[in-house]
């Protein structure tokens, strides 16, 4: 039985060069949980382990149906209240994510809320399973970058992304993407990759 490895499928969404390029991506599935404070909290760490458990429950019961897949990376939206390009002004614990593991696409929603019940019934203690969702994105244009490095010199990459977005006449029009490439327990921080994304919609220009 082969088993979909969705990175190599779709190997547009899980790539990314070192300089800023335009991508365009259709409506896409994912489980997804929200929540918000430090990414080094206990309430992150939990919701990491939530989605992780219903990803791993969705990919058994598919398996059983010879349609095996891996489970796919760990990606994140990012937001603040207010001003977003003040982000890392504020408290890391005021910060809002929202973490996402894509699907494949004859995952069904009937299915999911399955495998969901599935998980929660192995792991009792683990309440935020009840908090997992299934949603679709539809980010369309987009403007992405791979960061190489630790998270904390991401800001480095972001002004090479605003920079181009400057330049191409293009604004923002959606949340902050992070796509981790790299598992943080087993990789030096230096060579940490994340694909940095953000969708973007084109300023109409009035030429003189």
């Amino acid at each position: 039985m082969d088993k979909l490895d969705l990175t190599k499928a779709y190997k547009m969404y899980y790539n990314a060069p070192s300089k800023p390029q335009l991508v365009e991506f259709e409506t896409i599935w994912y489980l997804s949980i929200v929540g918000q404070g430090d990414p080094d909290s206990d309430t992150f760490a939990n919701a990491t382990e939530a989605l992780y458990t219903v990803a791993y429950s969705v990919k058994g019961d598919y398996k059983k149906q010879e349609l095996d897949f891996a489970v796919a990376k760990l990606e994140g939206q990012w937001w603040v209240d207010g001003d977003p390009k003040k982000a890392l002004e504020v408290p890391r614990e005021e910060w809002h994510w929202k973490l996402l593991i894509r699907m494949p696409d004859y995952v069904t929603s009937d299915r999911v809320e399955e495998a969901r019940k599935l998980a929660a019934a192995k792991k009792k203690d683990l309440k935020v399973i009840a908090d997992i969702q299934y949603e679709s994105l539809h980010e369309g244009v987009c403007v992405q970058m791979m960061h190489v490095g630790p998270y904390s010199t991401e800001p480095e990459t972001l002004a090479q992304i605003e920079h181009f977005i400057e330049g191409n006449h293009l604004r923002y029009s959606g949340l902050h993407h992070e796509i981790y490439l790299s598992d943080p327990r087993k990789t030096a921080s230096g060579k940490l990759k994340t694909i940095l994304r953000y969708p973007v919609q084109t300023i109409e220009v009035v030429k003189g």
